[in-house]
């Protein structure tokens, strides 16, 4: 009898495995764009064991702390509500600060110096290059004018969205 539940645990499991794989990447990329249409930064994602490793190479920021997050929608129009929420495949709390948090979409703030130069890389644990990122609607990278406070319900307060990139699969 155990063995019977043990290889129907299995299945079950390698099935829900293989669903969320079907429409999976290994990588895919955005450029995010500010409200004026210039390129601001180039982001590659890669699909890890471990999470999606989120680089990003950023150039002419407003020097400061800002806010950084996969958002819900794949739709960059200024200015860029368009992208939607953040991407919460699970309906978690938003924010690292706060009980049944984070999103999928919550990542750490980024700090641009004096040069708005940044270049960075990102291990997101809860984010993974699937099915439900790849939706019809599919999804994007927001940066934001402001830091999130990591507790703020929904997004954080942190203010208006500065650049927004599709994230594409490659």
């Amino acid at each position: 009898m155990i063995s019977t539940l043990r290889l129907a645990a299995m299945l079950f499991v390698g099935l829900g495995l293989a669903a969320s794989g079907a429409n999976a990447a290994d990588s895919a990329s955005a450029t995010l764009k500010d409200p004026a249409g210039r390129t601001v930064g180039t982001a590659l994602l890669r699909q890890s064991p471990n999470g999606t490793l989120v680089a990003v190479r950023f150039r002419g920021l407003p020097p400061g702390t800002h806010a950084f997050h996969i958002h819900a929608v794949g739709k960059c129009e200024p200015p860029f509500a368009s992208a939607g929420g953040h991407y919460n495949p699970t309906g978690a709390k938003h924010g690292f600060l706060v009980t049944g948090g984070p999103h999928a979409g919550d990542m750490p703030n980024i700090h641009v110096g004096a040069d708005g130069k940044l270049d960075i890389e990102v291990l997101n644990v809860k984010l993974a290059l699937d099915a439900r990122l790849f939706d019809a609607d599919g999804a994007a990278i927001v940066l934001h004018a402001k830091g999130d406070d990591y507790k703020s319900q929904p997004s954080g307060a942190a203010g208006d969205r500065i650049a927004c990139g599709v994230i594409e699969k490659k």
